[in-house]
């Protein structure tokens, strides 16, 4: 929703409320009015003559059995009734006394009944014209509970085509058989293929799964459905499993069309996975929309597509063929991906000339489509902050530390003694990578805080990588306990600063020992389920599978692995003591040295070897 549309909405939200307003206050005020007018004090007949007499009264009306009239009490008037009895002497009293007198006919209980009928039938019409008419206008849905959420967007306006989606070409190839037959079904139906009722697309957050099938809908000029799983689910039993039966209707009337649910794991995790049982409502809905998925053919040109982060606890029923039978990974982009994606990202910035993106796209390995998207809006926002005409490769380099570590706290007060001690850990770091030959090279070392961090080494591999071997996964150990390592050297003491290092270390050696089979004492076993596959209840109650001497000889293994890390660590810092000062008060005097130094510092001079610009994928 643009800005001029937003405020429309706004304005006519507005005015409704004032209208409503408005409306209520006059009928209340109408009603006490006239409420208000006959409201009479009860006056005794005896009061009413003597005051009659002294010349109180006004004017009266007379009925069969009442007498109701004005009192004049000084500077105000009061409304009066009275009984009225039968008094031959009355109106020539009246007369007498010059009061204005008119008879008027009984009001019966019918009467005042269809009175005030007729109050209560005005204001219900006044409910069902002003209130309901608009939510239907409006599509609020007032009344429509049950009714499904799903956005339509309309296929005229679907400016997301396969042009905007970069980085996962194998995932549009696998799409493109969905756009050939929306476009041509009868392409397909001739020779008896049929299209796959769902496909749902998979990957971690952030890659484009989203804008991925929103493409799928643009290319194919259909009508797009997009609702997310959460909304099915309420706290109202059966009003998920209305709402996925209204989508399917909606949608075969609209056909063809692509109905596009998000986070589908909301309401399709495996059933009765906690526990005490599962989740009645969510389990309904689950089972609504696999009648669903069974009950449409291809023929109707409905397509069914979804998204989740975690495929792993989806219920079976559920990805089995014939309802999501085709599974699409959107994997995190390579190399060439990510220069795609910045490519695309930056259509809409004004780069220097000099800024060459597949320099961004190097040192960038494990970002997705989400985070190289923030790299060049922060880029951006560097640039216009520093008042540049256009953004140049320095601020899409900060752009990338800021979406790694966060950005610069320069106003954070730290005390010399702290600042030699962060200086020091972050020294022990970047030593231990620079003489460890499996190690991602030093970009750049920070004592300067950034985000959470007191400070920072900033490694950069020149490559992706889809196998660790256990050397690398070692000489990581060593780097992560380089920190502690140098604390102790140098100060004779540790700090609380290598807390995070330690918690890492400890979970990269217990994988390599229970999960991987990277440990020559316990073999090539894998006796541990990840921790991010534990469902609550169905996972605890199972038996883990090993005694528990296997498991005391596993906490000894990992002990030893990360005792082993830490003491090599410590020898090449103790080897290493001259160039461990040296890069310290370098730190310490500038806080922040590059890769092309900390060379100088460590090896005498510069090493000739491609950097990260010249360095080709």
């Amino acid at each position: 929703m643009n800005k001029k549309s937003r405020k429309n909405k706004n304005l006519s939200i507005t005015r409704q409320v004032l209208l409503w307003a408005l409306a209520f206050v006059l009928l209340i005020g109408i009603y006490n009015k006239m409420n208000t007018s006959g409201v009479r004090t009860d006056v005794a007949y005896s009061e009413f003559k003597q005051k009659l007499k002294s010349g109180e009264v006004s004017d009266i009306a007379i009925s069969n059995n009442m007498i109701t009239g004005t009192l004049k009490q000084g500077n105000r008037n009061i409304n009066f009734k009275t009984v009225a009895l039968n008094d031959a002497n009355l109106i020539d009293q009246l007369e007498a006394s010059g009061v204005s007198f008119k008879a008027e006919p009984d009001k019966t209980w019918v009467s005042n009944l269809l009175i005030n009928l007729s109050w209560i039938l005005l204001f219900i019409f006044l409910f069902w014209f002003l209130f309901l008419r608009q939510a239907q206008a409006g599509g609020k849905q007032a009344f429509s509970f049950a009714k499904s959420k799903a956005k339509l967007q309309d296929p005229q306006k679907q400016k997301v085509t396969f042009k905007d989606v970069a980085g996962c070409d194998e995932a549009k190839e696998e799409l493109q058989e969905v756009i050939k037959f929306l476009k041509d079904p009868k392409k397909f139906q001739r020779l008896g293929a049929k299209l796959p009722k769902g496909i749902l697309l998979y990957g971690l957050p952030g890659t484009g799964k989203t804008l991925l099938a929103r493409a799928v809908a643009g290319e194919a000029g259909v009508n797009f459905f997009t609702a997310s799983a959460s909304e099915f689910v309420e706290m109202f039993v059966g009003v998920g499993a209305s709402r996925v039966r209204d989508l399917f209707v909606q949608a075969k009337k609209s056909s063809p069309s692509i109905i596009f649910i998000d986070e589908l794991d909301a309401v399709g995790r495996r059933r009765f996975a906690g526990i005490g049982g599962g989740h009645d409502e969510r389990e309904q809905t689950l089972n609504q929309l696999l009648i669903e998925l069974d009950g449409f053919e291809a023929k109707e040109g409905v397509i069914l597509m979804a998204s989740t982060n975690r495929p792993d606890v989806l219920d079976p029923a559920l990805t089995r063929p014939g309802r999501f039978d085709r599974h699409v990974n959107v994997p995190s982009p390579d190399i060439k991906g990510r220069k795609e994606i910045l490519e695309v990202h930056a259509r809409k910035v004004k780069l220097n000339k000099k800024a060459d993106l597949s320099v961004i796209a190097k040192t960038t390995p494990g970002f997705v489509g989400a985070d190289l998207a923030n790299v060049i809006n922060e880029g951006a926002l560097l640039a216009a902050r520093n008042d540049k005409p256009a953004v140049d490769l320095k601020d899409f380099e900060e752009a990338v530390e800021r979406v790694i570590a966060g950005p610069q706290r320069k106003s954070k007060i730290i005390s010399e003694r702290e600042r030699k001690t962060i200086a020091c850990h972050e020294a022990g770091h970047t030593i231990v990578a620079k003489r460890l030959p499996n190690a991602d090279p030093v970009h750049k070392v920070s004592i300067i805080p950034r985000g959470p961090a007191l400070g920072y080494t900033l490694q950069l591999p020149l490559e992706d990588k889809y196998l660790t071997t256990k050397s690398e996964i070692l000489d990581k150990l060593a780097i992560l306990l380089g920190g502690r390592a140098a604390e102790e050297i140098v100060f004779g003491e540790i700090t609380t600063g290598a807390h995070d290092d330690l918690s890492k270390a400890t979970s990269y050696a217990r994988k390599m020992v229970a999960q991987l089979g990277m440990s020559e004492n316990i073999g090539p076993l894998s006796v541990e389920v990840p921790e991010d596959q534990v469902f609550l209840g169905r996972d605890i109650s199972k038996h883990r599978g090993y005694s528990e001497d296997l498991a005391k000889r596993i906490d000894d293994e990992v002990a030893s692995i990360v005792k082993k890390a830490y003491e090599d660590a410590k020898q090449i810092l103790i080897k290493d003591k001259k160039a461990l000062d040296t890069l310290v008060a370098k730190l310490l005097k500038k806080e922040v040295v590059e890769a092309e130094e900390i060379e100088t510092i460590l090896n005498g001079k510069p090493k000739k070897e491609e950097n990260l610009e010249e360095k080709k994928a």
